[in-house]
């Protein structure tokens, strides 16, 4: 039970004695805050809330409920105004977080709440034949994360890359292809080669509308069965997948499906047959809808008045796929802010189709990726790769190296960890709706809220430790008397005990920039208490039990940046 929870107990036992029974621990816990100053304590309970209940005023209640409130992990209580402030005994939870990191080491903050369901989450889905630039960095290093999370707590995450390999965009490129195309440039450079033509085909279409028309004809083909245009897509999909896995492997990231739009082709006959079953089609200007009205939406297309299935469609089609395939507790799509409405949409007809289910899907969205303010296209070829920024941030990482610390082993594995771990973090730092503005200044500066001085201080614990000469006990540690009773190391102690419920807001809130905000916290903790207070020039006692706290740090440390898919080397 955490601190918190200990405090709320106590709490609510005083506040059933002043006769507010309906203030239950659980209520208790949600209105705790943490003071702005340290000096006003740990953990404030305002009252206000008991004013109306009690008929008091709130500084006279906290006054009495002051009075109450004491034993251990509670060390003093305070009546400031309308609040209580409580003074959690330093030595008895130091010595509680410290021993309990020390001794569940990765597994702290470990929950089960997810007891192994399954929770198939969508994301990266790069469009194939184009290339993997920063907008599509995004799905994949939040979805990546929040699958991490949710792993923590016990569910069991299916990874699935939804790839864009269906559209009259293969109509286009086969014609592109045929056209300008050359096999043995394809073959050497797939992704640009394959840019390189779509973007030449709007060029041209635009003094010749008549190639419009072609793409079309190809792609009809191409959903007919045509044999070439079968093999050509069919070669680019695997081109474009070759090139796109150097880039997750570089990010460490993997995949358990890669089914893409194609793959539900021949599902989605069955979605329009169920959807005319329970009657929920409407013809509309010869077109098929479901209606939405009561829920204040336009209606959802699903099939257009030349036969053709959309991508709600085929969407339905993936859910119920993905149900009868996974039997899913949750459902996550980490798709663009600005596909809300599709998924609103998607949710709605499929709770109207009769599956409960349907209300433990969620819509995950995020802001976009701006270059100089604006929206890359890749119509338009104004695209940054993300696989020359990752090349880049490595190289940089490298000449710092070189620079700083030329004797470091394994310098390239040291310089791949820190340089993609930058790019992933400069994301992941900022709350997924917010917009981010491409940066490369922002993205590999070494110092600041970054990826890597979290990791530089990852290291620098991990060489104190071994300077100390540091092991770490089997079963938790013992601290000696008054080593962590500096202002410095309490602040790192409140922040490693305060670890586990920040993963439970971050899985909560599928919001992994929770976990980006608390280890650059953790890590400006830590460097002020290494710059501040005396760890291997102390008596021995002393020495050992400021290496357990640091041994700590080093543990969530870690795991805060495996967390958010970032490794933590442990020399810089």
């Amino acid at each position: 039970m955490s601190y918190k929870q200990q405090v709320a107990e106590k709490l609510a036992a005083a506040l059933q004695t002043l006769g507010a029974p309906d203030f239950t621990p659980e209520k208790v816990v949600d209105l705790l805050e943490t003071p702005p100053n340290p000096a006003m304590g740990d953990i404030a309970f305002p009252c206000f809330q008991l004013a109306k209940a009690l008929r008091k005023a709130p500084p006279l209640i906290a006054q009495e409920v002051a009075q109450q409130v004491n034993g251990a992990p509670v060390k003093e209580v305070q009546a400031v105004g309308p609040y209580v402030n409580v003074f959690l005994d330093q030595a008895i939870v130091a010595q509680e977080v410290v021993g309990t990191i020390l001794r569940q080491k990765d597994a702290y903050g470990s929950r089960n709440v997810g007891q192994g369901k399954k929770v198939p989450i969508d994301l990266s889905s790069p469009n194939i034949a184009k290339p993997f630039s920063m907008g599509h960095l995004r799905s994949t290093v939040i979805g990546n994360a929040i699958a991490n999370i949710m792993e923590k707590h016990g569910y069991a995450p299916v990874r699935i890359n939804h790839l864009g390999d269906w559209g009259t965009q293969f109509g286009k490129l086969i014609v592109a292809y045929k056209k300008w195309g050359d096999e043995a440039k394809v073959k050497a450079e797939p992704i640009k080669e394959l840019l390189a033509l779509y973007v030449r085909f709007h060029e041209e279409a635009e003094h010749d509308p008549s190639l419009e028309d072609q793409g079309r004809e190809w792609f009809k083909k191409l959903e007919d069965g045509d044999p070439e245009a079968a093999r050509l897509w069919q070669w680019f999909r695997d081109e474009s997948l070759k090139e796109f896995m150097k880039i997750y492997d570089l990010m460490g990231v993997k995949f358990d499906s890669f089914h893409g739009e194609a793959f539900y082709n021949d599902k989605m006959d069955r979605v329009v047959a169920l959807l005319e079953e329970k009657g929920l089609l409407t013809e509309s200007e010869g077109a098929l809808v479901v209606t939405l009205d009561e829920y204040g939406m336009p209606p959802c297309l699903i099939k257009k008045s030349d036969g053709a299935t959309l991508y709600a469609t085929r969407d339905l089609a993936a859910a119920l796929y993905r149900h009868e395939t996974y039997d899913f507790a949750k459902a996550l799509y980490v798709v663009g802010n600005e596909q809300r409405l599709h998924f609103q949409q998607l949710f709605k007809v499929l709770e109207k189709m009769g599956y409960e289910w349907a209300k433990e899907m969620y819509h995950i969205p995020f802001g976009m990726m701006l270059k100089d303010g604006k929206k890359m296209s890749t119509r338009k070829g104004k695209v940054v790769l993300l696989e020359e920024v990752l090349a880049q941030a490595i190289d940089d990482v490298l000449k710092v190296i070189a620079e700083k610390n030329p004797t470091l082993e394994n310098k390239e594995e040291v310089a791949r960890q820190v340089g993609v771990g930058a790019v992933i973090f400069h994301d992941l730092k900022n709350y997924r709706l917010n917009d981010i503005n491409f940066s490369w200044e922002e993205m590999l500066t070494f110092e600041g809220e970054t990826g890597p001085y979290v990791q530089y201080t990852h290291a620098r614990a991990c060489s104190l430790l071994r300077k100390g000469g540091y092991e770490q006990p089997e079963n938790g540690a013992a601290l000696a008397e008054g080593a962590l009773e500096s202002k410095e190391a309490w602040a790192v102690v409140t922040l490693l005990n305060s670890f586990p419920e920040v993963i439970d807001r971050a899985r909560e809130e599928f919001d992994p920039s929770q976990i980006g905000k608390y280890v650059i916290d953790l890590a400006q903790a830590f460097n002020k208490f290494y710059a501040n207070v005396r760890i291997l020039a102390e008596e021995e006692a002393v020495k050992t039990s400021r290496l357990h706290l640091v041994a700590a740090v080093v543990i969530v440390l870690k795991e805060g940046l495996r967390l958010l898919g970032l490794q933590a080397p442990e020399e810089m």
